[in-house]
C-alpha cells in the first residue's frame, strides 16, 4: 500500500464497520452461489458477470454515501503493480555465492558486484507470474538454480564441477530419505502456469 501511496480510510462508526462486515459475509456467500447458478467456472467468465451482479446487488442493498466524491485516482506509469505485489524474502549470500529459497539452491554468477554481496543480505523477489530475481542494493544478479527436492542423477553430479561434492551428498541423502516438501509459508502458485517450484 505504501509503494502505491494508498491510504487506508477507516469506517467513521462501529455501525458502519458492522455493515461492511455483513456485506462482505453476504458477498462471500451470495456471489459464489450466483456464479454457480449462472454456470460460471472460469476467471474470465466471472469477470464478465461481475458488472451485472454488482448492478443488481447495489439496486437492492446500496445506501447513498454522505459524501459521494470519488477518491479513486488513475494509475500512472510509476505505479508498477508487478513490483508492488511481489513476495519478498531476505537471505544471506554465502562465501560460495549461493543462497537457499524454498528448498531451491540459487547459485549467483560470479562477478565483482556479486563478490561485494558475499556475507550481505540480498533480496529474493518472487513475482506473481512465477519469475524470480535475486537483488543486492536494488540491482538484479544473474543466477542458476538447483532444486534440492528433485532427484539428483549421476549425470548431474558429473556435469556440475562447481557443486559436484555437494550434489553427491544430496544424492546419497535423497536415496535414504523420503521426498521433501515445499514450505507452506511462501506464496501460493495455483494460478502460475510456469514456475520452478513444481516437485516431480
Amino acid at each position: 500500500l505504501k509503494a502505491l501511496t494508498i491510504e487506508i480510510i477507516c469506517a467513521n462508526s462501529s455501525q458502519a464497520k458492522g455493515r461492511v462486515e455483513r456485506a462482505n459475509k453476504t458477498l462471500q456467500d451470495r456471489l459464489v452461489k450466483e456464479l454457480r447458478l449462472a454456470g460460471i467456472s472460469t476467471m474470465e467468465a466471472g469477470n464478465a458477470f461481475l458488472p451485472t451482479f454488482m448492478a443488481d446487488y447495489n439496486k437492492r442493498f446500496a445506501k447513498a454515501p454522505f459524501n459521494d466524491k470519488d477518491l479513486h485516482r488513475p494509475m500512472t506509469p510509476r505505479d508498477r503493480l508487478d513490483e508492488a505485489f511481489t513476495w519478498r524474502a531476505e537471505r544471506t549470500l554465502s562465501q560460495s555465492l549461493t543462497l537457499q529459497y524454498d528448498n531451491i539452491l540459487f547459485m549467483i554468477e560470479p562477478s565483482e558486484f556479486a563478490q561485494a554481496a558475499i556475507g550481505q543480505r540480498v533480496e529474493v523477489v518472487d513475482f506473481p507470474d512465477g519469475r524470480l530475481e535475486v537483488r543486492y542494493k536494488g540491482r538484479s544478479m544473474p543466477y542458476r538454480t538447483f532444486d534440492k527436492l528433485r532427484r539428483v542423477t549421476e549425470t548431474a553430479v558429473l556435469e556440475n564441477k562447481r557443486l559436484g561434492g555437494l550434489l553427491t551428498l544430496i544424492r546419497q541423502s535423497q536415496q535414504s530419505e523420503p521426498p521433501g516438501m515445499r514450505t507452506s509459508k511462501g506464496p501460493k502458485r495455483r494460478d502460475q502456469t510456469k514456475h520452478m517450484f513444481s516437485v516431480g
